[in-house]
């Protein structure tokens, strides 16, 4: 019997955790154990009613459950999902973790029929398959956002098409370019990014529910039934790969996460750098930027300074992930309670940045007249020397005649130029990237 009071009048002195065995535990050890699961456990709540209801009405086609109790089941089920929906459902201190809590009110609401709804099942593929909906939620909705974000800078490339910038290289202003190409530059990576989010959704989308502890079960579960019904893609099919899927999900989310992310900080970092008085080819309106308490002229571009922060430490989330699960045997382990502290919150910070960016983008207002600095007439040196090989001089020989004029101050810049390639300044190519972009799904 469990020692704690609180547990008195509960029904038939029945402990509130799942792998209760009559013994007392430690505060101390519990408390450890137990981490964060609780709070944590909150973002997979719906989840864990819904693959339960999955598994009840599995139970009732095998025979395992009569009908009249699995109507029970799903009735109550469905009260579970629209508490959690209403914010009136919460894991009080006296339940390890939201999957003891579910059971204990379809105890409470079913009896008998309660307490037969973890047949089949061990707590590792519950675990599991609530966690592989969430996640596949999730990266539905990040691609959802990340194509919003795709579009807002196409259209961002196609209205500042002629507004040329200087690219650079080694920080020094090399040749010129465009916003057109700047802002499609960045469409384009997002969409090479979702490629990883996608790959993270299909690692995702396989049911483990069924696998037991790892090993199966000797009851005639019909994985294929809570498959269909839970909308997977496919199943897990060995129990023990099955298990294996813990960790390497939570991966797969994190790598996927780290892409979007370093292109979304690379964007911020230019933003940052492009907004200084220094280069002065963009102007972030006062939402996106905050003053200074002793310099009344400063426009601080916090936002991005910010979204380019939190980009970065996305980008260790892969190998923090890697650092919990590196080395494990096959098998469940106690090690993989630490992924929902190191992944879940994160998640939520993820959704915030992306939901930063999609509003700050449209914002983004592009000066003008700063092509006409002498400090930019550099960077037409390459379209000097091309304007000398189209007339019959060598790239060796044009390369040296256009370096000596920069030396002796006798250059003069070639800005008169036209390029024709897919993916340059005059010819962006925007219907390409916008062919990658309706061709990207996550289903396909």
């Amino acid at each position: 019997m469990c020692e704690h009071g609180f547990l008195a009048n509960f029904e038939e002195n029945i402990c509130m955790k799942l792998w209760d065995k009559g013994y007392s535990i430690d505060r101390k050890i519990e408390s450890f154990t137990v981490g964060r699961d609780r709070e944590l456990d909150m973002y997979l709540a719906h989840y864990d009613a819904v693959a339960s209801k999955a598994q009840a009405n599995m139970l009732a086609e095998t025979g395992l459950l009569e009908s009249a109790e699995n109507e029970q089941l799903q009735e109550a089920l469905d009260s579970i999902i629209a508490d959690i929906a209403s914010g009136d459902f919460e894991i009080e201190e006296s339940f390890e973790d939201i999957h003891s809590k579910i059971e204990h009110r379809l105890i409470e609401k079913c009896g008998d029929a309660g307490k037969k709804i973890h047949t089949a099942r061990s707590r590792n593929d519950q675990v599991l398959v609530a966690i592989h909906l969430f996640l596949r939620d999730f990266l539905k909705e990040v691609a959802d956002k990340g194509l919003q974000l795709v579009d807002l800078l196409l259209e961002k490339a196609d209205q500042h098409k002629d507004d040329l910038l200087p690219g650079y290289t080694h920080f020094q202003a090399a040749m010129p370019s465009s916003f057109g190409l700047w802002f499609s530059a960045y469409a384009e990576n997002l969409l090479s990014d979702l490629a990883f989010v996608k790959a993270a959704y299909t690692v995702a989308d396989q049911n483990p529910l069924g696998s037991g502890a790892g090993f199966g079960t000797s009851f005639p579960v019909n994985r294929s039934k809570t498959t269909e019904e839970m909308g997977f893609g496919s199943m897990a099919v060995s129990s023990v790969g099955a298990q294996m899927l813990r960790g390497k999900s939570e991966k797969a989310v994190a790598v996927a996460m780290a892409m979007v992310s370093s292109t979304l900080g690379k964007m911020s970092y230019d933003l940052v750098m492009y907004n200084s008085q220094d280069m002065g080819f963009v102007q972030l309106p006062d939402a996106l930027t905050t003053g200074s308490s002793i310099m009344p002229h400063k426009k601080n571009p916090d936002v991005f300074e910010l979204t380019r922060a939190h980009s970065n430490r996305m980008q260790a989330l892969p190998m923090d992930i890697t650092m919990i699960i590196s080395n494990l045997p096959s098998g469940y382990h106690r090690d993989f309670q630490l992924l929902k502290e190191v992944l879940f919150e994160a998640m939520k910070q993820f959704h915030t940045l992306l939901d930063i960016m999609i509003y700050a983008v449209p914002q983004i207002k592009i000066a003008s007249d700063y092509m006409a600095q002498e400090k930019y007439d550099s960077i037409y040196t390459v379209e000097n020397i091309n304007h000398l090989i189209k007339s019959g001089v060598p790239f060796r020989d044009a390369y040296k005649q256009v370096g000596g004029e920069v030396e002796e101050k006798t250059y003069k810049p070639h800005k008169d130029f036209k390029t024709s390639h897919e993916g340059s300044i005059h010819r962006l190519s925007l219907e390409l990237i916008q062919e990658k972009r309706n061709k990207f799904s996550l289903d396909s």
